[in-house]
């Protein structure tokens, strides 16, 4: 399976929070659900588009105990969202986590990078990622995300936790698609393409 990587970000890079002011109050982070205001119909497509290649869902534990909290009560199997997170196998990283109670989960809490390569091996069309923040930044120093899907929101947050932290060295991305919704987000489809590349424009003849 391929790992697709699907977050939210703002212009300046803030992923935390986007979908309501308790979803991650993390280091005092006030500005929970700055993404709402931008949701029309452009952006549900997108989603729908995108949880219809799914064949599996990688999260962190945050997003992991938000989604079981809401979309387990959306009993609507045709529901182009509710169907496939319910349905299809989830894979859950966390430390502190005993047990999940959501249908078709499964706990790693071992070495992240081993299991979740060993889950990329498996036959499939996409291991899907959403949101998980400390997650993501995991898989990216790993090298096992196989696709970027970012929504870049047009609002700067000025703090809260981003999507590219500090790294040991730097990562080169190739653009493979760009499209926008009515409300002014950009999305942006990104693949990995190496080691980030440097020069100088004074040496230059």
């Amino acid at each position: 399976m391929r790992l697709t990587l699907t977050t939210f970000v703002s212009l300046d890079g803030v992923m935390q929070a986007p979908g309501g002011p308790e979803e991650d109050p993390t280091d005092g982070f006030t500005q929970g659900g700055w993404s709402f205001p931008y949701a029309d119909q452009d952006f549900g497509r997108f989603v729908v588009g995108w949880f219809a290649n799914a064949d599996a869902f990688l999260l962190g534990r945050r997003t992991y105990e938000i989604f079981a909290g809401y979309w387990p009560l959306q009993t609507d199997e045709n529901d182009p969202v509710a169907g496939p997170l319910n349905r299809l196998p989830k894979y859950v990283v966390s430390t502190t986590l005993d047990s999940l109670a959501w249908d078709n989960s499964t706990l790693i809490s071992g070495n992240v990078a081993e299991e979740v390569a060993k889950l990329k091996a498996q036959p499939g069309n996409e291991l899907q990622v959403h949101g998980s923040g400390r997650l993501a930044q995991t898989l990216m120093a790993h090298d096992l995300v196989d696709e970027y899907r970012l929504f870049v929101y047009p609002v700067v947050l000025g703090n809260g936790r981003r999507l590219f932290g500090e790294r040991k060295s730097g990562a080169a991305l190739r653009l493979l698609d760009t499209q926008r919704t009515g409300t002014g987000i950009v999305v942006l489809t990104y693949e990995p393409a190496g080691p980030a590349q440097y020069g100088s424009f004074a040496e230059t003849p």
